[in-house]
């Protein structure tokens, strides 16, 4: 967390709860935390930290796409800390089998992040049209190979329903033996983009940045770690938008202020060879971190 600057007192949110590392973290700190999380597997660990830190700990289960709702209901109109959204699927979801988001080992086909409601993979996979389903593969996954799986999986639905991850898994490594010799399993891609689509992540991130640019006060911290380049390439861009002093558009080359310019000292983190060793996950994360202009909140 040195990158985030947490000073004692300071009012935090962190937008993607998890189990609680952040959180934990920014506490140790001294910081005040409001944590969100939609998936009810968090609450044990927000439950713990609201016992250990009362006063100064909330949780919500809540989509970060509901930011600046929820910091208002916990009475907070702004934020002089910072805001953190560690996207993507957690550990603890990718290695419970019954969650469906991993390859693996076997489970229902279900990567819902909430599970009180909305369209589960299964039903992507067996009620989406092919053209459907390739751009979802391509869009969301970055599979070149989208409709050679898409056809292999059409072809297989027709016989029978897709219901569980393993099966799936199966097809799609069928789809593309010649996967096999690079090391990474060939239905990766293909389960990404399930997952980003069930759970309308870059949808949410994009309805969530702005949020957080009209909460944080002037001096306060944004700071988003991401492990998809979709996620990672909206993100850079938005920090980019709004930390440009000048617009730069074939009318106006340089010669007007942006009225968006709300942002300044962006930067970006990779991890260490140290940190990549420890957790092998973290290889693909990008840390992006802006500091809010000194512009009244608005």
């Amino acid at each position: 967390m040195a990158a985030a600057r947490v000073q004692p007192g300071a009012r935090w949110i962190d937008g993607t709860f998890g189990r609680g590392g952040h959180a934990s973290a920014l506490l140790e700190a001294g910081a005040q935390v409001l944590a969100l999380d939609r998936d009810a597997a968090a609450g044990p660990a927000a439950h713990a930290l609201s016992a250990r830190w009362p006063g100064r700990f909330a949780w919500q289960q809540r989509n970060f796409e509901e930011l600046k709702t929820c910091a208002q209901q916990h009475g907070w109109n702004s934020v002089d800390g910072g805001i953190l959204l560690d996207l993507g699927v957690s550990s603890p979801q990718l290695d419970t089998a019954e969650r469906g988001f991993s390859f693996q080992s076997d489970g229902p086909l279900d990567m819902r992040m909430d599970q009180r409601a909305g369209p589960t993979a299964a039903d992507l996979v067996n009620d989406s049209t092919e053209a459907e389903l390739a751009a979802l593969f391509y869009e969301h996954g970055g599979e070149r190979e989208a409709r050679r799986v898409v056809r292999v999986l059409a072809a297989r639905r027709r016989v029978a329903p897709f219901h569980r991850t393993a099966d799936l898994a199966a097809v799609v490594a069928a789809a593309l033996p010649h996967r096999r010799a690079a090391g990474v399993h060939p239905a990766t891609k293909v389960f990404q983009a399930l997952r980003i689509a069930v759970n309308r992540e870059q949808e949410a991130l994009v309805n969530t940045l702005p949020q957080a640019i009209e909460l944080l006060a002037p001096g306060a911290t944004l700071a988003v770690i991401s492990f998809h380049s979709g996620e990672d390439r909206v993100v850079k861009n938005f920090l980019r938008e709004h930390a440009a002093e000048w617009l730069d558009t074939p009318a106006h080359p340089n010669t007007l202020p942006n009225p968006r310019h709300l942002l300044r000292n962006v930067k970006r983190f990779l991890p260490s060879e140290d940190e990549i060793e420890r957790n092998p996950r973290s290889r693909s994360a990008r840390l992006r971190v802006a500091i809010r202009n000194e512009e009244t909140v608005s």
